[in-house]
């Protein structure tokens, strides 16, 4: 009998296995130290100049998705790893790994798309590379890019530097991206198509920063939903979510009622979760709501309780514990 333990589609599903195969088989080899909190983005030092430096690989299926495409995923999910690490993105690298039989079509379109994200954001493809493998091999493409930015010396973050009473904000309805992927996977056709939520979070970093130091912690949540950030956060107290609070599109909460999915474990691609002193989080909602991807920003709980400890208060007025998401969640969405 082979007892041997192998990677299983869960490991890169962003929840409980994911953080276990990092922590277990990752980490060690390479120096708790230098991968202290696992950051979106490493704080390098040079030359007295704070640099945010990230990587990302996207292996999203369907290459196309209502609302973008995994171009456009890959420049604005790479470029929000550096914004919410307080990063001003400023450079890319482009890897791309293709599948012979690939319809030159498709990697015009993939590359038109990126091309334009960049423009968008202002940031520059300085340096890539290109593999092709055997038909069958890889889905017709792959792509990773990583990102350097200039950090932006307003903001101190950690989630250790949370404490209670500290109110949790997000810049907009929830679980967007995962159900446009899984909708265009799945065929789903509804009358109210819902499209991803695919966008650069930059502009919502920026518009903060009158009031940085009052923000502790931000992330993008992808992978595991805004569960897996907020159990990512909860290192020094828990968190309090209000479920009434939590803002989620009609058509989204549709497909998952379809597929029987949380929308709190399902990845947003242009959203912030933040964590910020209750003096703040008023003008920063405020700033949020005047940009046009901050519209639905609200608060959704508080920081208290034990650490490691989220509990989500029901609309029927209980309390139940929001664990960390486990198992195979939404594969290949990113």
């Amino acid at each position: 009998m082979d007892d041997e333990r192998r990677v299983l589609l869960a490991h890169g599903g962003g929840g409980r296995l994911s953080r276990e195969l990092i922590d277990r088989e990752i980490v060690p080899r390479f120096g708790r130290e230098a991968l202290q909190g696992l950051p979106d983005a490493a704080t390098l030092a040079m030359d007295g100049t704070a640099l945010r430096f990230t990587t990302d690989s996207f292996v999203v299926q369907p290459l196309f998705f209502p609302g973008g495409c995994i171009g456009d995923l890959a420049v604005r999910g790479t470029l929000n790893d550096l914004a919410v690490s307080g990063g001003r993105p400023l450079y890319l690298s482009l890897g791309m790994i293709l599948e012979e039989g690939l319809p030159l079509s498709t990697l015009r379109r993939v590359l038109d798309a990126i091309r334009a994200a960049t423009r968008q954001a202002g940031v520059s493809i300085v340096t890539g590379d290109t593999k092709v493998v055997r038909r069958g091999q890889c889905d017709g493409m792959y792509l990773a890019m990583a990102g350097i930015g200039a950090g932006l010396p307003e903001f101190a973050l950690s989630a250790s530097f949370i404490r209670p009473g500290d109110v949790v904000l997000v810049s907009g309805t929830l679980g967007d991206h995962g159900m446009a992927v899984l909708a265009a996977r799945e065929k789903l056709f509804l009358e109210s198509a819902l499209v991803s939520d695919t966008a650069s979070v930059f502009p919502l970093v920026e518009a903060i920063l009158p009031w940085a130091s009052g923000v502790r912690f931000m992330r993008d949540p992808t992978r595991g939903g805004i569960a897996a950030s907020l159990h990512e956060a909860a290192v020094a107290c828990g968190f309090a979510i209000d479920e009434a609070s939590l803002p989620f599109a009609p058509a989204a909460m549709t497909i998952a009622e379809l597929l029987g999915i949380s929308l709190l474990h399902a990845p947003c691609e242009g959203r912030i979760m933040a964590v910020v002193d209750e003096t703040v989080a008023e003008p920063i909602l405020t700033a949020w709501r005047t940009l046009p991807e901050g519209v639905g920003a609200g608060r959704i709980g508080r920081a208290e309780g034990a650490a490691d400890r989220v509990t989500l208060k029901t609309r029927i007025g209980g309390v139940t514990l929001l664990d960390m998401p486990h198992g195979e969640l939404l594969p290949r969405i990113c």
